[in-house]
């Protein structure tokens, strides 16, 4: 069985997924497949997304909360997704990363000098204090900063617009937070969340947000986009590359607007990041999500491996502390063979019942080791018959996943294990996915995959289970009153696992099920 420490370099998670499915995939042609069954599926999708403004509901609080976001809000627009395409090496790329590449050159054109942060009387001794010579030595940005080997303390480093800040590499470079410093303190973010920045690079370090220094408080976090390693918020044009980063209050890497926004399902905030690229990162320990995207357009993570979260931001026992969370009104995210292990989820696209959903996500390979719910999908409040209908929760295409084990966590008692679960969401293509399980394990007849809570237009295609033998059933579409409907299923290859490899519930309308297999040695 495999099992992905917090040091797996997740630049091989291609040649893991290779090794796991039963064939190697001609990748091109599987992207076409999930393409062309998208499109397909959207045709049988007659009102997909209402189009009246919700009038403020709940209690006067809610209300107002709500009417103030709104002033920072602009609604939720229906983008089509953005188009994949792979380059003569092989790389997996959204359309608009031709763009990124120009402005990282354009980057380079603008960063005038280039410094090194010793030279401005930094000392990477684990003890001085060098948040001067940091603030010092980026100045007014169109710099690149050299950061030799060592551990160096701050207080917290903000980024101007046109800045480069380079490390020797992980584990080598060191940024750590000062035991003085605050429990909402970002250790590196941008300079200015409300007018935004731009042109922003960080690479080559570790970042120790110095969980230490809190003791053993209740919660580690403070609130919004706060507490975290690596912030991004109202960012164009960023990147951050071959970074780590150690027990942050809250989240790893946070690409997010200038304030988390609840103005209602149907709106997004303004000032978002958009075309961001995040590569190669690590991450463990975090308070609540590993890598998270809000109300963010056009981001791209590839190759970056969470695990292990601390699940300390939340209350004990309900920790939805996922390893990468697409969040709250985020747009065009693509996700590029990445990996997670031990976590709540190991992917989660959701939002909360007060926000828009995620919307329009591609997941291209991804490795989800012991997470309780290996992949996620859902929008908080408005999965059942008596809550209204998401009006934004739509758009997910996956392919080439790979489930292994998952289990029951402390992060969350009680969530009972699952390699996928939709709720709500419309519109879902998932191609390729292969879900293994531990024979011995107790799943308590469970279902290993949940279509449910009012999930519509979903069509899952070549789904091979493994030993999963104490689950209920492999797949499980929920009927009853919160009933899934116009749900799709296509080859499924079930080898030593649950009785029953497909269930339906009751009352579930519109099922196609087409070429199942069991096979029980």
């Amino acid at each position: 069985m495999l099992y992905l420490e917090k040091n797996h370099d997740p630049r091989k998670n291609a040649a893991i997924l290779a090794q796991f499915t039963e064939h190697q995939l001609d990748l091109t042609k599987e992207l076409q497949e999930t393409e062309h069954l998208f499109n397909r599926l959207r045709k049988n999708d007659n009102a997909l997304r209402p189009k009246e403004i919700r009038r403020l509901t709940g209690s006067l609080g809610q209300k107002m909360t709500a009417a103030i976001f709104r002033l920072l809000s602009t609604t939720a627009n229906a983008d089509d997704l953005v188009k994949i395409n792979i380059d003569p090496e092989g790389n997996v790329l959204p359309d608009w990363k031709r763009m990124l590449d120009e402005e990282y050159l354009n980057l380079h054109k603008n960063v005038v000098k280039e410094v090194n942060v010793e030279d401005f009387g930094a000392i990477g001794d684990g003890k001085t204090d060098n948040t001067n010579a940091f603030k010092n030595a980026i100045g007014n940005g169109n710099v690149k900063v050299i950061i030799p080997a060592g551990v160096y303390i701050t207080k917290g480093i903000q980024l101007p617009s046109w800045t480069m800040l380079v490390g020797a590499g992980k584990g080598l470079t060191t940024i750590k937070l000062h035991d003085s410093s605050r429990k909402g303190t970002r250790l590196i973010t941008n300079t200015n969340h409300w007018q935004g920045n731009h042109h922003l690079f960080v690479s080559g370090l570790s970042l120790d947000w110095n969980i230490e220094r809190l003791g053993n408080v209740a919660k580690t976090s403070t609130w919004g986009n706060h507490s975290s390693c690596l912030t991004y918020a109202n960012v164009t044009y960023g990147w951050v590359m071959d970074v780590e980063a150690i027990n942050p209050g809250l989240h790893c890497f946070d690409i997010s607007s200038t304030l988390y926004n609840y103005a209602g399902d149907g709106f997004r905030a303004r000032g978002g990041s958009k075309y961001v690229w995040l590569d190669n990162l690590t991450g463990y320990g975090f308070g609540d999500d590993g890598i998270t995207t809000h109300h963010s357009n056009c981001i791209f993570i590839t190759r970056c491996h969470m695990c292990d979260p601390s699940g300390r931001a939340h209350q004990k026992g309900f920790s939805n502390s996922n390893g990468i969370e697409v969040d709250d009104g985020s747009r065009n995210v693509v996700l590029v063979n990445n990996s997670s292990a031990r976590c709540f989820g190991g992917v989660e696209i959701k939002a909360h019942e007060n926000s828009s959903a995620a919307s329009n996500v591609q997941i291209i390979g991804h490795i989800s080791v012991n997470d309780n719910r290996s992949f996620n999908f859902r929008h908080i409040g408005h999965h059942k018959s008596t809550e209204s209908e998401s009006k934004t929760a739509h758009n997910i295409m996956a392919t080439n996943l790979l489930s292994i084990a998952p289990i029951y966590t402390e992060l969350y008692t009680g969530s009972t294990p699952r390699g996928m679960v939709i709720s709500a969401y419309k519109n879902v293509v998932i191609n390729h996915f292969t879900l293994i399980g531990d024979p011995g394990y107790n799943y308590n007849g469970h279902p290993v995959v949940a279509v449910q809570y009012r999930a519509r237009n979903v069509l899952l295609n070549h789904m091979t289970f493994k030993d999963f033998k104490k689950a209920g059933s492999d797949i499980k579409v929920f009927g009853g009153k919160n009933r899934a409907e116009s749900i799709q299923i296509y080859d499924v290859k079930s080898v030593n696992s649950a009785p029953k490899a497909i269930e339906v519930g009751s009352g579930v309308n519109n099922v196609t099920i087409e070429n199942k297999k069991s096979v029980h040695n």
